[in-house]
């Protein structure tokens, strides 16, 4: 595993063999993070990273200087490992946490500026991501959720929608949380 860029670029990270992930491909995080750089401000971004795998995304945000990142991974030897490497990097801006995606999904209190979610893609619920994330309070208002999913899912027709980007085989489906409605923003304020 490698960082592609920020401060930790270029640091190269042995996965051990036991490992069952499927590493987004450095060519696909590279083009993810140069249209991120154009958008937000990492240096003020949470960041929840879900189906954490090797935690290869959540190094990158870390090493482009995230307040904080919080990972999901249920398979120990993926917890270890994104451990380990937290250790070797000297981050203390990382929470891991070991469990089930959807569970915390469905019990997190939690709020996130950005939310990545890279499910395997044979998993059958992938689809329902988008609105179990959109459907919870954990994005905030105008918040970022990004998908990873193969050619086969097609998430064009949700509301929240907004582009998909492919890299190889790697897909990125873009989806903004709906901003507060200005009309009922200022009745509030008028209270």
């Amino acid at each position: 595993m490698r960082i592609v860029s920020g401060t930790f670029r270029g640091r190269r990270f042995q996965l051990p063999k036991n490992l069952k992930a499927r590493p987004t491909t450095d060519f696909a995080k590279e083009n993810l993070f140069n249209i991120l750089a154009n958008r937000v401000d990492f240096e003020e971004l949470r960041i929840l990273d879900l189906f954490s795998g090797t935690g290869s995304i959540s190094f990158e945000f870390l090493s482009r200087g995230a307040k904080a990142v919080t990972c999901v991974e249920h398979y120990t030897p993926h917890v270890k490992f994104i451990k380990e490497v937290a250790e070797k990097l000297k981050v203390d801006n990382l929470t891991v946490v070991t469990g089930d995606v959807y569970r915390f999904i469905e019990n997190s209190a939690g709020k996130f500026d950005l939310i990545f979610a890279d499910a395997p893609y044979a998993d059958e619920r992938l689809e329902s991501i988008p609105d179990r994330i959109l459907k919870s309070t954990l994005l905030t208002e105008g918040g970022l959720l990004i998908v990873e999913h193969s050619k086969s899912n097609n998430f064009s027709k949700h509301p929240l929608y907004r582009e998909t980007r492919t890299y190889g085989s790697v897909n990125f489906s873009f989806f903004q949380a709906k901003e507060p409605d200005v009309k009922e923003a200022d009745q509030s304020n008028d209270k």
